[in-house]
């Protein structure tokens, strides 16, 4: 069994296949006999895939900030919900329980969370895949970005690597569960 922490919207975005390819992955997740680690809402696409895991008779593990909590929207029917005292631990906190993680489309959180991970892989801080599921071609600009970072030599080509795309909800699983590529340090002109 693998931890498998998604980050994603707290809100539903505007296409409808958003939120089905949330709750197919929380199914997914369920199905494969993994574990959900996420941010611990009750709301948008969080809501739907820790709702989708719980149907399936997954496991799902919520962290959320104090704040969070006070705002109402955790979820109150997770099998474990964990409060930490700021965004920084949450993150800190939801890696550390992760084997592998899943990007689902979200804005600012979604970015920070994901790219946050994505630089302690950089940094040899963290062994973790990160897959983008690329619900209706949300993240192609995303992509785009890293391919442009590479060509301005910003982004070496095996760290840009660490930055995977997933056309499916099988694959996604599949790819978070397999091995990270191995470290090789950041520094682009040593």
């Amino acid at each position: 069994m693998a931890n498998i922490a998604v980050f994603c919207g707290s809100n539903f975005g505007t296409d409808p296949r958003f939120r089905r390819a949330a709750e197919e992955l929380g199914r997914g997740i369920a199905g494969g006999g993994h574990r959900l680690v996420y941010g611990g809402g009750h709301v948008g696409l969080m809501g739907a895939i820790a709702d989708a895991a719980l149907a399936d008779g997954g496991e799902v593990v919520g962290v959320i900030t104090e704040h969070l909590v006070g705002a109402e929207v955790a979820h109150r029917g997770l099998t474990t919900l964990e409060v930490t005292g700021s965004m920084h631990e949450r993150k800190a906190r939801m890696a550390e329980l992760s084997d592998g993680v899943i990007v689902l489309p979200g804005g600012f959180g979604t970015l920070d969370e994901s790219f946050e991970l994505l630089t302690w892989n950089q940094l040899g801080l963290l062994a973790a895949p990160v897959v983008f599921l690329d619900v209706a071609g949300f993240f192609e600009p995303l992509f785009e970005f890293v391919a442009g970072a590479v060509t301005a030599g910003f982004v070496r080509d095996h760290h840009a690597a660490l930055v995977q795309r997933a056309p499916t909800v099988a694959d996604a699983v599949r790819m978070a569960t397999t091995a990270p590529l191995g470290y090789v340090p950041k520094w682009a002109d040593t």
